[in-house]
């Protein structure tokens, strides 16, 4: 059972649920104006989240996705940043947001928005479901942010540990001892 190796349960499925509608209210009103939203998926961590919050975004759209890596089978992340899987879309003069399932450190989206912005769209903002300052490195910040959390290591609702445990309609903890 994948839920014994939860140490808590940081943010429920209720609280997610109920945030995910509210962030979804707020990017309608922002983006109503506009005349072509991209909203881009940082694979594979934002999926669930990206689901959930499109459903809520009451205005046409369309769905794009990036793979990108830089954590590799670790903890911590390598400082490397890798673009495996690029948008199919043409992003000039269009808003994009991206969506990601948290900020760390920040390393990844800032070369991915650095990358984005060189494509000339309309705008760009960021939303993310987890945001862990305490972590952070370089000055990105996100528009819109589902949780400020604590620096502790969380799985769930998309949150991989080695590819396991997305699937938990939650966000909690590992204990510490999974990894040994």
């Amino acid at each position: 059972m994948i839920e014994s190796n939860i140490k808590k349960v940081l943010v429920s499925e209720e609280e997610i649920q109920k945030r995910v509608k509210e962030l979804g209210k707020i990017i309608t009103k922002d983006f109503k104006e506009t005349k072509g939203l991209i909203v881009v998926g940082l694979l594979r961590g934002s999926i669930l989240f990206m689901a959930d919050l499109m459903r809520e975004i009451k205005l046409p759209l369309k769905i794009d996705f990036m793979t990108v890596s830089s954590y590799g089978n670790q903890f911590e992340t390598t400082r490397e940043v890798k673009i495996l899987k690029d948008l199919d879309e043409n992003v000039m003069g269009k808003d994009i947001l991206i969506v990601e399932d948290i900020i760390d450190s920040g390393l990844t989206l800032s070369k991915i928005m650095e990358i984005l912005k060189n494509r000339n769209p309309n705008s760009i903002k960021l939303c993310t479901l987890l945001n862990k300052s305490a972590r952070r490195e370089v000055n990105i910040k996100a528009d819109y942010i589902g949780f400020d959390i604590p620096d502790e290591f969380v799985l769930g609702y998309g949150l991989d540990y080695l590819q396991e445990y997305r699937n938990l309609p939650y966000v909690g903890v590992m204990k510490e001892d999974v990894n040994e």
